[in-house]
């Protein structure tokens, strides 16, 4: 029988959010090969840095390898979708980094194209993998608030506050049409999805750039960098700093979002609130490890994350006993555990508990919804086709 051990990865990208994934990979046992940089000279310096044996010089060789079975995409959302049609075609399975593509027609024949080879598929949106709220779906899903009615919450950062902070996520070409909403709202969403199991169907939107003109060093940038660089260039930004959402769920369910990369001091502060027909449930990643509930008739309750009194899913997620406080980097450890479980069986199998490429195109027709709502100032419905290859059990749960 094949272990985890015996699987081989790679990963695409070697900044922040690649060098995540490099470690969740060594927590979970699986085979490092190697790391693919944006120049071949920095993929040197950072497997060094890294401890990772190699850097690959190229996409090419990276696909050649027999020795990798996986590969995470963790480089810019511009390569997203052409480095994972490679990947797939070369009988890789992929891990890609939301945003899945830069548009959703994009997303669609990624999702179709995975479909029709059986190869794992998974899209990182790790934060449902925070143990409370896997036992959080497990719990609405089963009754435990009643009927869903109202669905609020914010995702603030502060990392682009000032006008000399700078990424790439800023270029529109590089991060996409949604900068705030495509980075850090799409968590939110997806999340709010996955937890009270019920698809956004329409959603208004407005976005807002407060920050018109930005000064863009002349060197590179690491993510969440606080340097700041001796020499810039001004650049006027297209992309928002933030969002507010009214949204409507299938269900009939009421929400309420907003979104922000210019709060100050919210450093990665996610917060929601399920308000049922008969008692609410709130979580904030910045205390990952307790969950409000909420009642009208008797007292609240403060649920610490204790693996012996959670459901199957929660258990699962936690990999430390209760009073060990997981956090960020133990959702990629979770995820990953169960993306791998597939990878080991060789296939993906009919209903992954672990969000797909077709997740990620979720998102993706999300995002175009809200910029459509806000260009418009009107309602819009999220529009939806069909998928030619995708399987029936999983069109039906999107």
């Amino acid at each position: 029988m094949r272990r985890i051990a015996d699987v081989g990865a790679a990963v695409i990208g070697t900044g922040f959010i690649g060098t995540v994934h490099v470690e969740a990979l060594r927590r979970i046992g699986v085979q490092l090969r190697g790391v693919l940089g944006s120049s071949p000279e920095r993929g040197a310096a950072r497997a060094d840095t890294l401890g990772v044996v190699k850097a690959y010089a190229s996409l090419e060789e990276m696909l050649g390898d027999p020795a990798v079975d996986v590969v995470h995409v963790t480089s810019p959302n511009d390569l997203h979708a052409a480095q994972t049609k490679l990947l797939l075609a070369a009988g890789k399975h992929v891990v890609c980094e939301k945003p899945l593509a830069m548009t959703s027609s994009e997303s669609a024949e990624l999702v179709d194209l995975a479909a029709s080879t059986g190869l794992v598929n998974a899209t990182n949106f790790n934060i449902r993998y925070y143990p409370l709220n896997q036992d959080a779906r497990e719990r609405i899903a089963a009754g435990a608030i009643g009927d869903v009615r109202l669905v609020t919450g914010r995702y603030f950062q502060d990392w682009l506050l000032l006008d000399s902070d700078w990424n790439w996520r800023l270029q529109p070409d590089r991060g996409g049409a949604l900068r705030a909403v495509g980075d850090i709202g799409s968590h939110w969403l997806d999340l709010m999805t996955y937890v009270t199991g019920q698809r956004i169907v329409a959603v208004v939107a407005d976005l807002a750039t407060f920050i018109e003109t930005r000064r863009e060093p002349t060197g590179p940038v690491e993510t969440f960098s606080t340097d700041r660089a001796a020499e810039t260039v001004e650049r006027r930004i297209a992309t928002e700093d933030a969002a507010t959402i009214l949204l409507r769920f299938e269900n009939g369910a009421r929400g309420a979002l907003a979104i922000s990369q210019i709060s100050a001091g919210r450093k990665n502060s996610l917060q929601y609130e399920i308000d049922g027909s008969t008692s609410a449930w709130a979580w904030d990643s910045e205390q990952p490890d307790q969950a409000w509930l909420g009642h009208r008739d008797r007292p609240n309750e403060i649920l610490i994350r204790n693996p012996a009194l959670m459901g199957p899913a929660g258990q699962a997620a936690a990999a430390l006993p209760g009073g060990h406080v997981e956090g960020f980097f133990d959702t990629f450890c979770a995820h990953f555990r169960a993306v791998y479980a597939d990878v080991v069986a060789g296939a993906a199998s009919s209903r992954p508990g672990y969000p797909t490429f077709a997740d990620g195109h979720e998102e993706m027709l999300i995002g175009e919804a809200i910029a459509e709502s806000a260009r418009t100032g009107r309602w819009v419905d999220v529009a939806r086709t069909p998928i030619a290859n995708l399987p029936a059990k999983e069109e039906a749960t999107r």
